[in-house]
């Protein structure tokens, strides 16, 4: 079995769901005792929210760069962001390591294409919907996203960050995001992409109505597949 390295805490919440999902699957495919073999970074998530609020990307890339050099030098075989918006910093963290990044973006396509959806709707943190990095990801393996209009755009924003990243999901915010999803439905969305890896502790996939990718789950099996490739 291959060692990962995680760079987590982006945030704790979403972390916690990574830990349990790495060692079920683990647990799954090879039985018994069997658990995954891990090595974690958990950042402080503060200040790095802080500097993507100011675009200070480089700083946030040095300092991923940073955590994801320690876990290879403590024996990781592969890295994982445990987030997606800071996989807009992927090429610095890459760059920084020798060992493979495993990018979420890659994995969360393959799942689309998997489930035959051509257009998802992208639901995520601002970053993550209008910078270019992610989106391009996607279109690369053919997909054609959609991202909701600007207000519900800072609703799903904050939703994110005032509520799931502290650990509270919320009726109102379940509904709000729903009404996204069938307001993207009635635009033409074949699927869903739960792009903010704390989303599917707000919303089950099965009650969508629609093909549904957490990123979280398939940035998992990714890393599932090449540890015990």
């Amino acid at each position: 079995m291959r060692r990962l390295g995680l760079i987590g805490g982006m945030s704790a919440e979403s972390t916690t769901t990574y830990y349990q999902l790495l060692n079920q699957g683990v647990r799954a495919r090879l039985g018994g005792l069997h658990s995954a073999e891990l090595l974690l970074w958990s950042v402080d998530f503060a200040p790095i929210a802080q500097m993507q609020a100011a675009g200070d990307w480089d700083r946030a890339g040095a300092h991923l760069a940073r955590a994801a050099q320690a876990l290879e030098q403590a024996g990781a075989e592969a890295i994982l962001i445990c987030a997606n918006t800071m996989h807009l910093v992927a090429d610095q963290v890459t760059a920084a390591i020798s060992v493979p990044l495993i990018h979420i973006g890659d994995a969360t396509a393959r799942a689309l294409v998997g489930h035959g959806v051509k257009r998802p709707l992208l639901l995520a943190t601002r970053f993550t919907m209008e910078e270019r990095f992610y989106i391009e990801r996607l279109k690369a393996f053919g997909l054609a996203p959609m991202i909701p209009g600007e207000p519900a755009r800072e609703r799903l924003h904050a939703i994110i960050y005032d509520e799931l990243c502290q650990g509270v999901c919320d009726v109102g915010a379940r509904m709000a995001v729903m009404a996204m999803i069938e307001r993207g439905r009635t635009e033409g969305a074949d699927g869903v992409i739960f792009g903010c890896t704390e989303l599917g502790l707000l919303l089950e996939p099965g009650a969508v109505g629609v093909p549904v990718v957490d990123s979280a789950l398939a940035h998992v099996t990714a890393a599932l597949d090449f540890a015990l490739a």
